[in-house]
């Protein structure tokens, strides 16, 4: 069988994609793909392996999503791109500033796709990406305003950063947001429930309020979705269903290195193991390599312990910074790991984190990287 992957690298000019040889070992470029336009997300449906859809950031046509069926030879943009529905309030109207990320529906529904916007908002398309509709269970909660305040989240912005559904149920999503922390509905977004228990929050009067949480990213074991790790703005956590607490499983970090970062990748096949890119958290938040010495940090005991994995990553002077979309792992066996920093450089793993080299330099800022078979 072969290990072939391709790369989709979105960035803040463009998009490229990279596919390697059966073994990992070498790589063509494709690219670049809309030149000096923003990208924040490329994704690959892993239902047909044929339909991408990109969430670009357009000067001509602002925010908008694009759709290849031909490995990113053509692209079609959509009828009807995500969009708030008209108020004529000026204390409610809103305007959708960028598509921040994709997500196919499950597989019991081919031509679902959802999306994630800044400012938070969450949309849905039905046909493969034509066109998209506001889910109005979110976006008109009658607690919308108190989950999304407008002066509240990250410098590009407030945003519904992920969308994740769980394998066994369409109708079970849960969705990461940048003010207000994690929410969970089980009737297919009709209603929706904060899932904070248990998780820290800067600047509020109580440090474990119901909302307002900024959860950098979440991920459900692939093969254990009742587990979901978070990577927040306070820490690393796990929560195992049915369970409503959050457990900081970050304090088992070693206290030079600390539990903040944007991004945490679970093992596809072991749900006791899982990866994240520390970044440094002290008060001035340089959000950057602890000490210039980039390393990923591995737990294989469901985060009770955690091993550093800097093999091949420069000793010193690298203040690399992985944003939480740049930052997946493949499905192989072993598992390839693939982060890409905001200095252009995309860095691999082929043997699970153990060692690590560049394939990738002097691309712009990446935004995103996803891994997909070929």
């Amino acid at each position: 069988m072969s290990d072939a992957i391709q790369l989709l690298i979105g960035t803040r000019k463009g998009a490229w994609i990279y596919r390697s040889d059966a073994g990992r070992r070498t790589w063509s470029v494709q690219g670049p793909i809309f030149l000096g336009q923003i990208v924040n997300h490329l994704v690959l449906d892993p239902r047909d392996g044929r339909t991408l859809l990109m969430a670009a950031k357009t000067g001509h046509l602002g925010p908008t999503i694009f759709k290849s069926v031909d490995g990113g030879t053509t692209w079609t943009e959509a009828r009807r791109p995500p969009a708030f529905p008209k108020s004529a309030d000026p204390a409610t109207a809103r305007a959708v500033d960028h598509t921040f990320w994709l997500q196919p529906g499950h597989a019991s529904e081919p031509d679902v796709w959802w999306a994630g916007v800044s400012p938070p908002g969450l949309f849905v398309s039905h046909d493969a990406g034509e066109t998209w509709d506001s889910v109005e269970g979110f976006n008109e909660h009658p607690m919308y305003w108190k989950w999304a305040p407008p002066e509240a989240g990250t410098p590009d912005g407030s945003l519904l950063n992920q969308i994740a559904i769980d394998p066994r149920d369409p109708a079970h999503i849960y969705v990461a947001t940048s003010s207000g922390g994690v929410f969970e509905s089980t009737d297919r977004a009709r209603t929706w429930a904060p899932l904070n228990q248990g998780v820290e929050a800067n600047f509020m009067p109580d440090p474990y309020p119901e909302y307002g949480q900024d959860a950098h990213y979440i991920a459900l074991a692939p093969t254990k979705p009742d587990r979901i790790w978070q990577q927040n703005h306070c820490g690393i956590y796990r929560l195992d269903r049915p369970g409503e607490a959050w457990e900081r499983i970050g304090k088992a970090m070693p206290a030079e290195i600390g539990d903040i970062g944007f991004t945490i990748i679970p093992h596809p096949r072991d749900a006791d193991t899982a990866w994240v890119f520390p970044m440094d958290g002290t008060d001035v938040w340089p959000r950057t390599s602890p000490g210039g010495r980039p390393a990923v940090y591995r737990t294989a005991d469901a985060g009770v312990s955690w091993t550093r994995q800097d093999r091949g990553f420069p000793a010193d002077q690298a203040w690399f910074t992985v944003k939480r979309q740049a930052f997946c792992a493949d499905a192989n066996t072993p598992v390839g790991l693939y982060l890409g920093a905001t200095n252009g450089e995309v860095w691999m793993s082929a043997d699970e984190g153990e060692t690590w080299r560049s394939i990738a330099a002097h691309l712009p800022e990446i935004y995103s990287v996803t891994a997909a078979p070929l």
